[in-house]
């Protein structure tokens, strides 16, 4: 019996949430607030069926992700024949989610490792305090802002959302987003969040204003014991400003978290680089699962 998929809707969010706290891993992948945001670009689509939320990427091209849920179940022979009877793949899975599969499934799964989806760990003690050698240049960095700028900061709330719109058009400008259709995307989910910012309770933020001019912002989800980064941006011009925003944020606004999240490289150099710079101690890894009936 094929799943009845139908598209997300801003009226799922209490009920992904609600499925996400039942998973075994949390990736920041499917938290709603991420899944919104993208919506425009991968028009993902839901299934409610079994006790699960099925879900479905449609665009560029057509991928199952993991079903929201609780995973420690005996029936997945069963639930697989009945919606897959020609097998399936499914993209982004969180490692203990593939394991359960694995250990239940034994030879009819496969697992590849999804290294550009895995997902950045860190300790927001780490990330405040920058002891030590390893954290040297960021925090040298860090105060080169604090010393060369009349900074001040705050937490983000609706009424910021005209000065994170002008921050976001410099930014785009600077970084030629009309020119490349990955950040065209990224500015598209970012004004989609800043719109429906009502939508989602566990959303903060904070923003480094330079004599009263927006300079950088951070906006971050609360998931758990873990504050995951969705999207952090701040301006050129300002020597350290990245530094700073990450630092102060975690320290004025996300101190009660023990993690911090900030999400996968996407196979890109460069920014596997740049976070590998901040001394990860984990990561939240995902594999492609083949269930061949």
């Amino acid at each position: 019996m094929p799943l009845s998929f139908r598209p997300l809707a801003l009226a799922d969010g209490p009920a992904l949430t609600r499925a996400l706290r039942e998973s075994s891993q949390k990736a920041s992948d499917y938290t709603f607030v991420n899944l919104w945001a993208w919506q425009e670009d991968r028009r993902y689509e839901v299934a409610f069926a079994d006790g699960l939320i099925w879900l479905r990427q449609t665009d560029p091209q057509e991928r199952l992700w993991a079903p929201l849920g609780s995973w420690q179940r005996d029936d997945w022979e069963e639930l697989l024949t009945k919606h897959f009877p020609h097998g399936a793949s499914f993209h982004r899975v969180p490692e203990k989610d593939a394991l359960i599969l694995a250990d239940r499934l034994g030879p009819q799964v496969s697992l590849d490792e999804e290294r550009d989806q895995w997902e950045y760990l860190y300790l927001v003690e780490e990330l405040v305090s920058l002891r030590g050698n390893r954290f040297h240049k960021k925090k040298n960095l860090l105060r080169q802002f604090l010393r060369s700028y009349d900074w001040r900061y705050a937490e983000l709330e609706p009424k910021c959302r005209r000065a994170l719109l002008d921050l976001q058009e410099e930014w785009c400008r600077w970084k030629n987003c009309d020119d490349s259709p990955g950040l065209a995307a990224e500015k598209e989910a970012i004004t989609r969040i800043l719109r429906d910012w009502e939508h989602f309770p566990g959303l903060l933020g904070g923003a480094l204003f330079v004599d009263d001019v927006m300079v950088a912002y951070t906006l971050a989800e609360e998931v758990g014991d873990t504050v995951v980064i969705h999207f952090e941006k701040g301006l050129g011009d300002y020597k350290g400003v990245y530094q700073a925003i990450n630092q102060i944020f975690l320290e004025k606004s996300a101190g009660r978290f023990t993690y911090v999240n900030r999400e996968q490289d996407m196979g890109e150099e460069g920014l596997k680089k740049a976070k590998m710079s901040y001394n990860p101690v984990d990561f939240l890894k995902k594999h492609r699962v083949l269930w061949r009936p």
